[in-house]
């Protein structure tokens, strides 16, 4: 919708909305530039103290994404008129203990009376104008790496269908509500701190799925890409969803809107396919880069579960292939 209206020129706005990327990035000085991103959304999980958890660390997730560092927050609201209050409580504690993880301090906020309770943030960041890291400029011969596992929407549906096992749930929540903090940290290190790898592209895996957001890298950075199905990490339980049919709306969305530009090599399971497109909360890092084994190193040793998916191919067709 924001593409059919008027364009603003803005020299300042280093990254808009022209490319989907993660963040706004507006640059406010030669050594500062500010990022901004807002999310929120109706609850994943039955624990009100988690749901605000996992709603913090997905709206800092975006400021994580372009290399930035988040500082501010401002409280996004909807809750039911005739609702215990001592439940938003519980989501604004929640969302609080993550934000003072990240060090970003929570300094307002709005809330309005809505049937369905809503929870989220908006988060300033900041970040070197010559260090952002967009989902544009990967190129032909970079390694694809990937953090955390995929499968949390599947399993949120099962959640509500009250089918989720308690491992399942278990899993999902550890991976939603550990902050991708840690890898950008490593990522955005300079040489001083054992860093300085190059990154050509990185993005979060949120509500589009992988291939969603893999699509977006793609298109920005015109290229193709190779994913190897069975080196994606999948959640505990998130293949079981699947075959059982918690399947939530917006991966069928996704898989209409994405699967056009991709082709599978015989042998790749409609389940894996499927989880591919999976809507997630508060996922991992997608990362473009031609260090891969020394960034993957890095990164491991730092306590971050990653691992490389695949790579980038110059551009043709189809944009997207899976092999197994």
């Amino acid at each position: 919708m924001l593409g059919k209206l008027a364009r603003q020129h803005d020299p300042n706005v280093l990254v808009g909305f022209d490319h989907a990327d993660d963040a706004g990035v507006y640059l406010i000085g030669p050594d500062q530039a500010l990022v901004q991103t807002v999310d929120f959304f109706t609850p994943v999980v039955d624990d009100p103290y988690t749901f605000g958890q996992i709603a913090a660390t997905n709206a800092l997730s975006d400021v994580y994404a372009m290399g930035g560092k988040p500082l501010t927050a401002l409280a996004l609201v909807c809750f039911p008129e005739k609702a215990d209050l001592a439940i938003l409580e519980r989501i604004l504690a929640g969302g609080l203990s993550k934000m003072i993880e990240a060090g970003c301090t929570v300094i307002g906020g709005h809330s309005i009376r809505d049937e369905e309770t809503k929870f989220g943030y908006s988060v300033t960041g900041m970040v070197h104008p010559k260090k952002v890291l967009a989902n544009g400029g990967a190129k032909p011969g970079d390694a694809l790496l990937f953090t955390k596992a995929i499968g949390t929407g599947v399993i949120s549906t099962a959640i509500k269908k009250g089918k989720a096992e308690p491992q399942w749930i278990e899993a999902a929540v550890r991976s939603m509500t550990t902050l991708n903090q840690r890898a950008a940290e490593v990522i955005v290190a300079d040489s001083n701190q054992g860093g300085n790898y190059r990154v050509s592209a990185m993005t979060d895996v949120t509500g589009f799925g992988l291939i969603g957001h893999a699509r977006e890298m793609v298109l920005a950075s015109d290229v193709s890409i190779r994913i190897s199905a069975g080196k994606v990490p999948l959640l505990e339980g998130a293949l079981e969803c699947v075959r059982a049919g918690y399947i939530p709306g917006g991966l069928k969305n996704n898989r209409d809107f994405a699967e056009c530009l991709v082709e599978y090599d015989e042998g790749v399971p409609e389940d894996v396919r499927a989880l591919l497109f999976d809507p997630q909360t508060a996922g991992g890092l997608l990362i473009a880069t031609p260090e891969g084994q020394r960034l993957l190193k890095a990164l491991t040793g730092a306590g971050v579960a990653a691992v490389e998916i695949g790579q980038v191919l110059p551009s043709g067709r189809p944009r997207i292939r899976v092999s197994r």
